[in-house]
């Protein structure tokens, strides 16, 4: 099969569960709200919030703590941190709830990057990469629908958003292809500055949408979301 189709293909495979994740999330809304509202929810934010560390610590980062200067990767990690930091505050300010939702946006565009860049020298590892995307976006995506959802938005206009956001890892897979192949510092950069601004949004807003009053389990989603990283970071190895 052609490179060009089999990264199309892959790169939608991986996109298209951000449709799936929420289009799943409205099933529950609309059948199961209360325990919604009562457990799942709080353990979907504690596993998709492992994942993103997961995917901070052991796919965005390593690659530029081994290229870049101490000077060159602290500088780039906080510009990430920095620019999510000011941006949050601002959407905060105009009545938006939106971390969720920039933290899968974060994590599926710098990665999608990447699977274009690397299938044009590791076949088997471009493949593993679009699984481990796809299933990142699962989770990250229900939890996002919520995150939106908070603002009354439609759930139709959700979905239409998440549909046509799908399509994004096509788009990021080809310009990675095309453009990034032999740029190794530029994806790395990208991706140090997406782990940047992911850590930040997951300390300020993810993580303390966790808790939840009197139970302890649904912490334990983190930890089974960074183990789902470490076991796809091993695959991709």
């Amino acid at each position: 099969m052609n490179k060009i189709i089999e990264i199309i293909i892959y790169s939608l495979f991986a996109g298209i569960t951000i449709f799936l994740g929420g289009l799943s999330a409205r099933v529950f809304e609309k059948y199961c709200k209360k325990i919604i509202e009562s457990y799942i929810l709080h353990w979907s934010v504690a596993f998709g919030g492992g994942i993103l560390i997961a995917a901070v610590a052991l796919v965005l980062t390593p690659k530029s703590i081994e290229i870049f200067t101490i000077q060159q990767f602290t500088s780039i990690f906080l510009a990430g941190a920095f620019t999510f930091f000011f941006l949050d505050k601002f959407i905060e300010k105009k009545g938006g709830v939106l971390a969720q939702t920039m933290a899968m946006l974060m994590d599926f565009i710098p990665e999608a990057v990447a699977l274009g860049a690397v299938f044009a020298h590791n076949h088997r590892l471009g493949i593993l990469l679009a699984f481990f995307i796809g299933f990142q976006n699962l989770p990250e995506s229900f939890n996002a629908y919520f995150d939106l959802r908070t603002k009354d938005h439609p759930p139709k206009d959700i979905l239409l958003i998440f549909f046509v956001l799908s399509f994004l890892g096509v788009f990021s897979a080809l310009t990675g292809r095309y453009l990034l192949t032999d740029q190794t510092g530029v994806t790395a950069g990208i991706m140090l500055f997406s782990g940047g601004g992911i850590l930040y949004l997951i300390f300020q807003d993810i993580a303390p949408l966790s808790k939840m009053k009197n139970h302890w389990e649904p912490a334990l989603g983190a930890i089974l979301g960074f183990l789902v990283g470490m076991i796809g970071t091993k695959l991709l190895g």
